[in-house]
């Protein structure tokens, strides 16, 4: 009996050792691909909190850019920096700039053969190098990375400016960009490689399950909307739906138009991390101060104007990675894009406003949605309930009429329209005619005596 129980111990302690040497390594690919930008970092994010929920072991970034967005690379390194598990970088192709700095953030380099990393000089939006302050802080951001992650700071610092010299690596005037070779020699590589599994083995990963990170179809659709020509389609749909609704008051499409295409523009570029609180705040109170201008404040001042600028201010900081009015890192071509976006979209629903009013109306969709039907009096129809004729009555503008508001004859306020003209609150009217409960006056002008 003490015999079958040592064997029978043996033998589980067998099975034991096989379940857990058949155990996989759990590994997650990202690929960056594109052009750093907001998207690029949201997708890097979102597949890193996939990479902790799922309990992969390590995962490994499949890398070729040319760059992109310096604020945006630096929020993937600090990303990068705070996992928790190893990262490995596969240079297929190109790791330039941005795509540099990205790279140096892993725990291991490896590049095929043909590749390189390096350039990191920041560059304006037509292709020449930034002023000083801009490269002073990717020169800063480069060599803190590459100190963090134990490689040489003095030669990532010279991967952005071409006035740093280091003796056998390179000289005054030209950045660096190494081969594979040659970041190999100097550290800045662990091995050449031709894939990821040929990166994993000689890691010493032999049994593993690759998954590669995609975007789910809801995230897939917030980047499809941070696009600028559909942000611009987005300001002439918000623009225009406000300025329909105000025309037509109690239709309600042009204002859910208007509603759902804030939301289909704002949401987006907030969780990119673009839009902060005090943007949309900006822009909120913008459209208050507009609606107090319309609907409240006579004329057309100070309210009005201010909320105009807020509005279209909002709208355009919301696209920029800016710090408050900080503007030092980001680009002045995406200062261009977004202040062109936006003013197209203006431009876009001024047009619409003009052009497109009349033949909305006309429209079957219009028709549904609003009763365009006019019931003649003398078909029959009657909706006045005044018990006696109110033409020719003489009152005052209880409101601002521009052109329909309410007025007070006889100390009663009636719902009133005017045939176009503006007239201000308390100036006197007269009544010319009943339309239903509604009266259509103008302004009275009283007849001088001889």
């Amino acid at each position: 009996m003490q015999y079958r129980s040592i064997i029978m111990l043996l033998f589980l302690c067998l099975v034991a050792g096989m379940a857990v040497s058949q155990e996989k390594t759990r590994v997650l690919k990202l690929n960056i691909d594109a052009e750093i930008d907001p998207r690029m970092s949201r997708y890097v994010e979102l597949g890193l909190s996939a990479a902790k929920t799922g309990n992969y072991d390590l995962v490994v970034i499949e890398m070729d850019t040319y760059g992109g967005l310096v604020t945006d690379a630096k929020d993937i390194v600090e990303m990068l920096l705070d996992f928790d598990k190893p990262i490995y970088d596969f240079i297929n192709k190109d790791a330039a700039s941005a795509g540099a700095l990205i790279s140096i953030a892993c725990d291991s380099i490896f590049m095929a053969p043909g590749a390189s990393i390096g350039a990191a000089t920041v560059v304006m939006g037509q292709g020449e190098a930034a002023p000083d302050k801009y490269q002073s802080y990717m020169r800063s951001t480069m060599r803190s990375t590459a100190e963090e992650k134990g490689r040489d700071p003095a030669i990532a610092e010279a991967m952005v400016d071409e006035n740093i010299e280091i003796k056998g690596v390179t000289e005054k005037g030209s950045v660096i960009t190494f081969t594979t070779a040659e970041a190999m020699k100097f550290g800045f590589c662990e091995g050449e490689v031709k894939s990821v599994d040929e990166l994993l083995e000689k890691t010493g990963v032999t049994s593993y399950t690759i998954d590669t990170f995609t975007l789910s179809w809801v995230d897939r659709i917030i980047a499809f909307f941070l696009n600028p020509v559909l942000s611009g389609v987005l300001i002439l749909i918000i623009i225009g739906g406000i300025y329909f609704e105000l025309q037509t008051p109690g239709v309600g499409f042009p204002l859910l138009a208007s509603i759902t295409a804030a939301i289909l523009y704002f949401i987006p570029y907030y969780l990119s991390g673009l839009a902060a609180n005090w943007e949309l705040v900006v822009f909120m109170v913008g459209i208050i101060l507009i609606g107090l201008e319309v609907f409240v404040i006579p004329g057309f001042g100070v309210a009005g104007i201010s909320g105009i600028i807020m509005v279209v201010g909002s709208m355009i900081l919301v696209m920029l990675g800016n710090d408050v009015f900080d503007f030092s890192l980001v680009p002045m071509k995406q200062i261009l894009i977004a202040t062109m976006t936006t003013m197209s979209g203006l431009l876009g629903s001024l047009l619409l406003m003009f052009f497109g009013g009349v033949q909305l109306t006309r429209t079957k969709l219009f028709e549904r949605v609003a009763l365009s039907a006019v019931q003649k009096k003398d078909e029959g129809f009657t909706a006045t309930f005044n018990p006696r004729s109110m033409v020719g009555k003489i009152g005052s503008a209880y409101t601002v009429l521009r052109p329909s508001g309410k007025v007070m004859i006889d100390s009663d306020v009636y719902d009133a329209f005017t045939r176009g003209e503006y007239i201000q609150r308390d100036e006197s009217v007269e009544v010319i005619s009943e339309e239903g409960t509604t009266l259509q006056v103008k302004k009275h002008v009283k007849q001088k005596t001889p």
